[in-house]
């Protein structure tokens, strides 16, 4: 997923929320990622959700613009139990925040 991460400049950090981040995930448990970066519209978030779905992966990937969920329940979740999946300046993934 790096590749398509690197490929939007203005995808900052990646954090990866939910049973995937907590532990508590069961088998077929998707992957929820929430996209931190600069101006990130509706439509990257779809085209990299399109090229995450393209890579084949075992498992759905749910993606979503953090800066939309802030003072969610989504938001807040994110902000108890996200953990950093990427992140741009160190160009690698990382798992840990």
């Amino acid at each position: 997923m790096q590749s398509v991460f690197d490929n939007f400049p203005n995808v900052e950090e990646v954090l990866i929320f939910g049973s995937r981040a907590t532990g508590n995930y069961r088998e077929g448990s998707d992957i929820d990622l929430a996209i931190i970066g600069s101006n990130i519209t509706f439509d990257e978030i779809l085209e990299i959700s399109s090229r995450i779905d393209d890579l084949g992966l075992l498992y759905n990937v749910d993606v979503l613009n953090y800066d939309q969920q802030k003072g969610t329940s989504i938001g807040n979740e994110i902000d108890k139990y996200g953990k950093t999946f990427y992140r741009k300046k160190a160009n690698r993934i990382a798992i840990s925040r």
